[in-house]
């Protein structure tokens, strides 16, 4: 599953090519960090939806996995039934 974050992010390309003047430079690694974790969470995300598909085609209930989720079988549902019926 493609999403906005699975190459060089546009922030990542506008921090790149920005022209600093040296007088008024700032470190970014903040913003470097922010591209980072929001990577992170997308590819968690798809990892997340891809083993609950797994576990609805392996018969798993949607109480079973909400219990894994820590949430009801029907907020498992609402999250992820339209990803893995």
């Amino acid at each position: 599953m493609a999403t906005k974050h699975t190459e060089k992010t546009d922030v990542e390309n506008w921090l790149d090519n920005l022209e600093v003047d040296p007088a008024k430079a700032r470190d970014a690694r903040h913003m470097r960090r922010i591209a980072a974790a929001a990577k992170a969470l997308d590819g968690a995300e798809a990892e997340l939806n891809e083993a609950v598909t797994e576990a609805r085609e392996a018969g798993d209930t949607w109480a079973m996995i909400g219990t894994a989720l820590g949430i009801s079988r029907q907020a498992a549902y609402q999250r992820f039934g339209k990803v893995a019926p």
